[in-house]
């Protein structure tokens, strides 16, 4: 395994399309919900424990190779908002082009067959780790801080915060990032014995509703 894989698969400039979603933070703006440093960090946490927690869940199960083609299906039934399950897919299908040119393998070409227009990004994203050589924790840690780190830089573009102020809240955040990894990959082990019923599927209504209005907006800034 090489730790350093890790490195190229969660840096913001590996070409997998995050940078064109908020993570629900552009509604949440809308709707006052984010007005600085202090909302943002309590939107993170909201959101690290509930989307984030099951998108680390699955991430993990897939890295320790159970079937995409079912935890694609979790994923589906664990997002009730049809403009977020779009979403994942559309990043899915991002991240999966990026990872077979970077990482060329078999497994990865054909999930890619299977879903042409993309599975649930969590699912590819641990697939890719698994190409890369990575474990279940380094899925899980990249997707749980994907969770918070695609909001709070969308933040600093959505409201001018100070950039130090959005880094400090993930900062802040993370021993709790921590345990949601340690949950997430304790969940995703389970998995092998008792099935996909053991993943988490933590509630996020808020983020839910949002998606669909914002989904709508004539004009936005980020897809979603």
């Amino acid at each position: 395994m090489s730790r350093a894989a890790l490195l190229v698969l969660a840096d913001g400039r590996f070409p997998a399309g995050g940078h064109a979603h908020s993570g629900g933070a552009e509604a949440a703006v809308r709707a006052g919900r984010i007005t600085g440093a202090a909302s943002l960090e309590d939107f993170c946490r909201g959101r690290l424990h509930t989307a984030g927690l099951v998108a680390a869940s699955l991430a993990a199960a897939a890295a320790l190779g159970v079937d995409p083609v079912v935890l694609d299906a979790a994923a589906d039934a664990r997002t009730p908002s049809a403009a977020l399950r779009a979403a994942a897919r559309k990043l899915g299908r991002q991240l999966m082009r990026a990872a077979r040119a970077t990482w060329p393998c078999g497994e990865l070409d054909a999930v890619a067959r299977e879903f042409p227009k993309g599975a649930h990004q969590p699912v590819v994203l641990g697939l890719v780790a698994r190409a890369a050589g990575l474990g279940a924790e380094d899925a899980a840690y990249c997707s749980a801080y994907e969770s918070v780190s695609g909001p709070a830089t969308a933040t600093v573009r959505l409201l001018s915060l100070d950039p130090f102020d959005a880094t400090a809240v993930l900062a802040r955040l993370a021993p709790e990032l921590d345990r949601v990894v340690d949950l997430a990959v304790l969940a995703a082990r389970r998995v092998l014995d008792d099935g996909v019923g053991a993943l988490p599927a933590a509630s996020a209504p808020l983020l839910e509703i949002g998606a669909e209005a914002h989904a709508a907006w004539p004009v936005r800034l980020f897809a979603s």
